[in-house]
């Protein structure tokens, strides 16, 4: 009790004790996050020019574009596509506000004019853009659908946008001009022209491996050139694939599966017989594929020509009478037995031209469509008595009716089109009629007024019937294949990576500078994940983890953790060798040759001499030798007669005569040399004015330290 009355009595300073602990606790992990300490810093995934663009709007953008893109963009490339996005309307609204460049109302008033000049819904009855039209709309949008105005409001934003962009770049060109001195010289460089002689002794002719490169020598030239060898953090991996694919036995089963439908009789999993119908006896051959069989390609009942057919098999297929079956064989990771039901002869193709009657409900109806089905179809049967009678109002019916935008312009016509080209019940009447047939079809997208205007010769085409088994593995396998994956998972922990993977004849796969924006692993694809745990804090080099990817299971090593600045020697010397190969090389030929004549340099270094005419600057190109800037321009400095030096250019070591000076001819007037200057200033303007800006603006990426990726 002593105890307890002492704890009591001292609970005020035990309490206090802990709060300072709990404190001292959190403030020692807030320094060492010090971006927790605000925020503002987890909320900003970027600086630009001060402009900051925030996380939350961010993934709202690029939520947007992803439902835009649709499944065939992965997300990082939707991400980063909308990053491009915001970091040039950052980098331009700098450029705008430092300017006072804005779009006013009068102006963007002319903006909606032009951009809705065609606009059914904005034109009056004389086809004319009406305001009062648009102004009508945008209130009505206002009032009825704030998602309706808002995506409104975002089309004006881009249209004042595009505007300030197009202004921008005008201001641009506006301020390039071409200089009357700038057309003499441009002139002069084209006209001003020599001929010479040289001789080239080429870099070929000393072997590689008489140059010594060391890394000492690749160190040095990446600190002389730093710039040029400036690289991002990034991490280098290896990894050994695990695929759950079917082995030879697993096919073998499904082969055999297969051929007891072939032949009529399966055995179920106590190993009693269960008989059932050969699929050639079959009556109901869509019910046996979907039901009997279970395939997994469901029936389809389009004749096809041989054509159609996989070229592999189209023989053996073709030529099957009815009723004969065919395979097992192995197609596009399936494997099938294919039954031909029918053949007749049909068109391969077929010319018509239709007038489409839609109703409220049918596929691609418009908002404008209010006709049920029922007026639809009295509409279609209406128009169809009047073109019986006279079907030379069949292109006014096709202006006044039809919803098909796609074949309006053409009198509905659709000219030459393949069998099963067309929705199943057009193609049916186009291709089991007659040329003159006339009809009323209904298809999803409503109801169709049809005649026939031609048909090909009919063809031989079959109807085929396919049972199909995915080749997969089997249980077992795919046990196998996980067995397998977690053992090397824990020998590779335990050992050395490389050892075990060759001890178990498993292919380890390096990959090298991976970024940490990367979302491909060269071989598996879109492994964003592993690209995310390569880059964690907590992993080291040597960690090794296992991931699920479709399909099986990747074992990844962490090889090297590169950091970012300078470019490792390694990593460089792939470009830096050839370029002090080539230095030294310079430097060996130029110390064995004594002679400054030409013949005599030539006949030493066992080449020739040779010529080159109408040499310019413009185009610093020696025949013979290629384009050699530094050469061409060492040899303008010569006189008529005079002999140069030992050059290094980029194929070689040249000596150069100068034989002929022909000096340009002198204009009276070089303003049409400076407006072709002024048409090359402004015509790169597109092309390079925003990577400038970009390149000279202050980008703060913070999309990896704030988990957008």
């Amino acid at each position: 009790m002593a105890v307890l009355n002492k704890i009591r009595q001292r609970s005020l300073f035990l309490i206090l004790i802990i709060a300072l602990a709990l404190f001292a606790f959190v403030l020692a992990d807030l320094f060492k996050n010090s971006d927790a300490l605000t925020a503002k810093s987890q909320n900003v995934i970027a600086t630009v020019n001060g402009k900051e663009i925030t996380r939350d709007a961010f993934l709202q953008k690029v939520e947007i574009a992803q439902r835009q893109a649709g499944p065939s963009a992965t997300n990082t490339q939707v991400m980063n596509r909308v990053w491009e996005q915001e970091v040039r309307q950052a980098i331009m609204e700098t450029q705008f506000e430092e300017l006072g460049i804005t779009v006013e109302k009068d102006q963007m008033r002319d903006l909606l004019r032009t951009s809705l000049a065609t606009s059914p819904e904005f034109l009056n009855e004389a086809g004319i853009f009406d305001e009062n039209k648009l102004n009508e709309y945008i209130a009505n949008l206002k009032e009825t659908s704030p998602s309706g105005f808002q995506s409104w409001v975002n089309y004006e934003k881009q249209i004042a946008a595009n505007a300030l962009n197009q202004n921008y770049y005008n201001m641009v060109k506006a301020g390039l001009v071409g200089t009357l001195a700038e057309g003499e010289l441009d002139h002069n460089l084209e006209g001003n022209k020599i001929d010479l002689k040289y001789v080239q002794i080429a870099y070929s002719t000393i072997s590689d491996s008489l140059v010594k490169v060391s890394k000492s020598d690749i160190s040095d030239y990446i600190n002389a050139h730093q710039n040029q060898f400036e690289v991002e953090a990034s991490r280098d991996i290896r990894f050994v694939e695990f695929k759950e694919e079917a082995s030879i036995e697993d096919e073998k089963t499904i082969k055999a599966e297969l051929n007891r439908y072939k032949n009529g009789q399966l055995v179920d999993a106590d190993g009693r017989k269960n008989v059932i119908a050969a699929f050639s006896q079959a009556t109901d051959n869509e019910d046996y594929i979907n039901s009997v069989a279970a395939s997994d390609i469901k029936f389809n009942n389009d004749f096809l020509f041989k054509g159609s057919l996989s070229t592999e098999f189209a023989d053996d297929i073709f030529n099957l009478n009815e009723g004969e079956v065919y395979g097992p064989y192995k197609e596009a990771g399936f494997f099938k037995i294919s039954k031909v039901i029918a053949v007749k002869q049909i068109p391969d193709s077929a010319k018509v031209r239709h007038i489409l009657i839609p109703y409220l409900g049918a596929q691609s109806a418009t908002p404008e469509v209010s006709k049920t089905e029922e007026q639809a179809k009295v509409l279609a049967d209406s128009l169809l008595t009047v073109l019986k009678s006279d079907r030379s109002k069949f292109p006014d019916f096709v202006t006044a009716y039809s919803s098909d935008q796609g074949s309006v312009s053409n009198e509905g016509r659709y000219d030459w089109h393949p069998y099963n080209s067309m929705v199943p019940e057009f193609n049916d009447f186009e291709f089991e009629g007659q040329v003159g047939d006339l009809g009323v079809v209904k298809t999803v997208f409503g109801f169709h007024i049809i005649e026939i205007e031609g048909l090909t010769e009919p063809k031989k085409a079959v109807q085929v019937g396919t049972i199909a088994r995915k080749i997969e593995p089997s249980e077992s396998t795919t046990d196998k294949v996980f067995r397998d994956a977690s053992n090397f998972e824990i020998k590779a922990g335990e050992g050395d990576f490389e050892a075990v993977a060759q001890e178990n004849k498993f292919k380890v796969r390096p990959v090298n500078g991976i970024k940490v924006l990367d979302e491909s692993i060269p071989g598996v694809g879109n492994q964003r994940p592993i690209v995310r745990w390569a880059f964690e804090e907590q992993v080291e080099v040597g960690d090794i983890k296992r991931f699920n990817i479709p399909g099986g299971y990747v074992i990844a090593q962490v090889v090297a953790q590169n950091e970012a600045g300078l470019m490792s020697v390694d990593d460089a010397t792939a470009s830096v060798l050839p370029i002090l190969r080539r230095e030294k090389k310079a430097e060996m030929i130029k110390d064995r040759i004594s002679s400054e004549n030409l013949d005599d340099i030539a006949a030493a270094e066992k080449t020739t001499v040779k010529a080159a005419t109408g040499v310019n600057m413009k185009n610093p190109t020696i025949s013979g030798a290629g384009r050699e800037p530094y050469v061409v321009g060492a040899a303008f400095g010569l006189n008529e007669g005079e002999t140069s030096g030992l050059l290094e250019g980029v194929k070689g070591v040249y000596v150069v005569q100068v034989t002929k000076v022909t000096p340009a001819v002198k204009l009276d007037n070089y303003q049409a040399a400076a407006n072709r200057v002024e048409q090359q200033k402004t015509g790169i303007v597109n092309a390079r004015l925003y990577n400038a800006l970009k390149e000279a603006a202050e980008i703060e990426d913070n999309r990896a330290a704030t988990q957008v990726q």
